[in-house]
């Protein structure tokens, strides 16, 4: 393992909660994270209205989707080096700026690559919403109240999916597209004004970690062989969610289940919710099961049949015009999440930074080709003459991401006996 002498040690972390920092911290990193999700998964509200006003395909939808996924995971790597060495309040705001000018470009783009360009501003804008604000956390909070914490923060993601479908249906109703993502971008300045403006600066009490300790650290994680049995399944786990949950479910939801855009609209509400209530859910019930003797792999593995299982009761479409197979989904979708907890316990403590930003790099680079994939699947099949698809062309594309993750789970499972099954070797 590389030397840890170049190691950045802040000071030490406060011993209580204080209102002070909630308000300072937790809320303006909480309003980044919040837009984020709104970008993430505001297309799959506006898909129909954009493949109508600029002529896309489905083929196309995907890939002009995927541009927010494949910048966010290309600064990934990156972005841990100027965390490190700036801190979150300086890297955040700078970033927000940008995602900013991203929003205001999509909204007066007018062909598919001047949206692509845009959406991908956006992606790298928001690249740091959770990295930047987890870094903060363990600022500025104690250190026995940073899982609370964490869970309380994902859940404002889950608020900004929710945003992203009924909320964003109604303002949709006064404006168009464009008109909503003006707003978008206004209200990303001023949460970069907050971040600049009100969130404290924490001094360093070390020099941050020059960048050959970074790269020989990198090393040591790719090169490590649990890693590449956690991640493929969780990686991919990922993917297929994001993807489901930032642009096809709607579709799926208009051509399969012939909902209309209310229908839709309100389906995919609900689902974000179950889905925000998930973040916190899993997070306490995978605590309380540890309390009882059992793993944390243990839970994440079961977890993933759950996964599974949600998602083929979509496929077989046992109650097309139901919301439940939707709320199980959306409910259990993030089990892969514990995945960033397992890494972190793998790893020496100095390493688990670097090993979540190299799990999260995977996700949006996987999220980016499954996101794009299914378009290109489901473009196979002919347009029907509402514009729609025939039910196939979904499930064919959907079953192909459900088989790989199966696949994957199938991979880590037989790593599992092999392996320590909490992942740690400290």
């Amino acid at each position: 393992m590389p030397s840890t002498k170049t190691a950045e040690a802040d000071t030490t972390a406060p011993q209580r909660v204080a209102l002070r920092a909630v308000l300072t911290v937790f809320l303006p990193f909480a309003g980044g994270y919040y837009l984020s999700y709104v970008y993430r998964s505001v297309n799959a509200i506006i898909a129909g209205r954009l493949q109508a006003d600029v002529g896309l395909s489905a083929a196309e939808l995907g890939v002009l989707t995927s541009a927010y996924f494949v910048a966010f995971a290309a600064f990934q790597l990156p972005l841990g080096l100027l965390l490190d060495r700036y801190g979150p309040r300086r890297v955040h705001g700078v970033l927000l700026v940008i995602a900013t000018a991203g929003s205001a470009l999509f909204a007066v783009g007018d062909t598919l690559l001047e949206l692509w360009l845009a959406r991908a501003l956006i992606g790298l804008g928001v690249a740091a919403g959770l990295m930047a604000a987890l870094k903060a956390i363990t600022q500025w909070f104690p250190e026995r109240r940073w899982p609370l914490v964490n869970g309380c923060f994902l859940a404002m993601g889950g608020l900004g999916a929710m945003s992203a479908t009924a909320p964003v249906e109604a303002v949709l109703q006064f404006t168009d597209w464009r008109g909503l993502f003006l707003g978008l971008a206004l209200a990303t300045l001023a949460v970069a004004l907050a971040v600049f403006l009100v969130v404290p600066e924490r001094r360093r009490t070390s020099a941050p970690p020059d960048l050959k300790t970074q790269i020989s650290g990198l090393k040591s994680i790719y090169g490590d062989p649990f890693f590449w049995r956690l991640a493929p399944m969780s990686a991919l786990a990922m993917a297929t969610s994001l993807s489901i949950h930032g642009l096809w479910a709607g579709p799926w939801l208009r051509d399969v289940a012939g909902l209309d855009r209310a229908g839709t609209a309100s389906t995919l509400l609900f689902m974000a919710a179950a889905m925000t209530v998930g973040f916190v859910l899993w997070g306490s019930v995978a605590d309380l099961l540890q309390r009882r003797g059992v793993r944390l792999t243990q839970t994440l593995g079961v977890g993933i049949v759950g996964y599974l299982l949600a998602l083929a009761a979509i496929l077989g479409k046992l109650a097309p015009e139901s919301i439940v197979p939707w709320l199980t989904f959306g409910l259990i979708s993030n089990i892969s999440s514990l995945s960033y907890t397992v890494l972190s316990r793998h790893f020496p403590i100095q390493y688990a930074g670097r090993a979540n930003t190299a799990l999260n790099l995977l996700v949006f680079l996987f999220a980016f080709g499954v996101q794009a994939a299914i378009g290109a699947i489901v473009d196979r099949w002919p347009a029907e003459a509402d514009g729609g698809y025939p039910d196939a062309a979904y499930q064919t594309a959907f079953g192909c991401f459900w088989g790989l993750v199966l696949l994957a789970f199938v991979w880590f499972m037989l790593g599992a006996r092999r392996a320590p099954m909490d992942g740690s070797k400290r």
